[in-house]
């Protein structure tokens, strides 16, 4: 059972008592030119401008600007990361939360986050963090040699990069990715896969796992809901499969908005032809928040929709998320349909699986889980 307090009453006991016994506090701050590091991929230009090469928005900066995901700003012709050593969020959560439910289930996972995105999704659940700046919350100062020292401290084996969007510390991501791949940590990270490709295949080569929000099938939806474009997303998920990174898709289906059967056929078809029938898909329920508290719950039997439209279209794996204790959160053997990994919400009670293979048929499942 995960504690999920544990790493708050640490953060807690080590700001109060570094001055007596010499452990490293992490500092709060909000905001200090402190977490200010130049930014990897963008242009300098005449008149002090830059241009940002992270993302498909190439946002072009003029000094003293933010770019779009708020976390880079020019200063004097050279683009700042904001959130670099400034995590907002720092917690030990199960690997299911993220969601992964072929990788390494039952792990926990050391995970971060800085503020930005490069969305404005309608329906954020961490729009607390994800729709301002790091210069507006409160930060933990943590370098990426502390984020591994406390990983191992803390006994974990994989690190994820999550809540907000990953793309907007890029950089300081990638330094952390780095130091992990050195001392055998596992990388993993939950993005909306709004990046550029020659910045995605830089961090891919120490990345072990991604889940990536497809958060719809259809270029209207991307625009009306998500201030963004389908296509990136699609590029981004393909070259993840490509580079033989662990994938997985979630998508939270939005009653009378992304909820259409024949839009869920074509991206469960997308999906099928481009990566394969082995990556999982999570169909989450949509909670009323942010700006759609107009809206209700997504309907049970939605997600039990999709999973059907999903399975019937040849993938292996489609998951129902956000509905604790549905069959839908376990993992199924494709050939003889038992359960080998039973689960109640982010809780691993059962797993049927010997070097990989179902103990039930010996079908080998698609997945990282030794």
């Amino acid at each position: 059972m995960v504690n999920k307090n544990k790493l708050a009453k640490i953060i807690l006991w080590c700001a109060l008592t570094a001055s007596l016994t010499g452990i490293m506090a992490w500092q709060v701050y909000s905001g200090q030119t402190q977490s200010y590091r130049e930014a990897l991929f963008y242009e300098k230009l005449s008149g002090q401008k830059v241009q940002c090469r992270l993302c498909p928005w190439q946002c072009l900066i003029g000094n003293r600007e933010l770019g779009f995901c708020r976390a880079r700003k020019n200063v004097a012709g050279t683009l700042y990361t904001l959130g670099y050593g400034a995590p907002c969020a720092v917690h030990i959560d199960p690997i299911e939360k993220k969601p992964f439910f072929n990788y390494h289930p039952g792990a926990e996972v050391f995970s971060i986050a800085s503020a930005g995105c490069n969305l404005r999704c309608k329906f954020c659940q961490n729009w607390e963090i994800s729709q301002v700046s790091p210069l507006n919350t409160n930060n933990f100062s943590l370098s990426p040699r502390d984020i591994i020292n406390q990983t191992i401290k803390e006994k974990c084996k994989v690190i994820a990069y999550t809540y907000s969007e990953p793309t907007n510390f890029y950089e300081y991501m990638l330094d952390i990715c780095k130091l992990a791949r050195k001392r055998g940590i596992k990388n993993v990270y939950h993005s909306n896969g709004y990046i550029n490709p020659e910045p995605l295949k830089e961090l891919g080569r120490y990345l072990d796992a991604a889940n990536i929000d497809l958060k719809g099938f259809s270029e209207d939806y991307y625009q009306k809901i998500c201030g963004g474009h389908l296509q990136p997303v699609l590029d981004t998920l393909i070259i993840l499969r490509q580079k033989g990174i662990w994938l997985e898709i979630t998508n939270l289906i939005l009653p009378e908005e992304n909820d259409n059967p024949e839009n869920i056929r074509k991206m469960c078809q997308w999906i099928f032809t481009n990566l394969g029938p082995d990556v999982p898909i999570h169909f989450s329920r949509f909670y009323p928040t942010y700006q759609m508290k107009n809206l209700s719950p997504t309907p049970i039997k939605t997600l039990e929709m999709a999973r059907a439209i999903a399975l019937k279209e040849g993938l292996h794996f489609a998951y129902i998320g956000n509905v604790v204790g549905h069959p839908g959160e376990n993992t199924y053997c494709p050939k003889c349909q038992k359960a080998v990994v039973k689960r109640v919400g982010y809780n691993v009670l059962e797993i049927h699986l010997t070097n990989s293979a179902c103990d039930y048929c010996g079908q080998t499942i698609a997945g990282r889980w030794n």
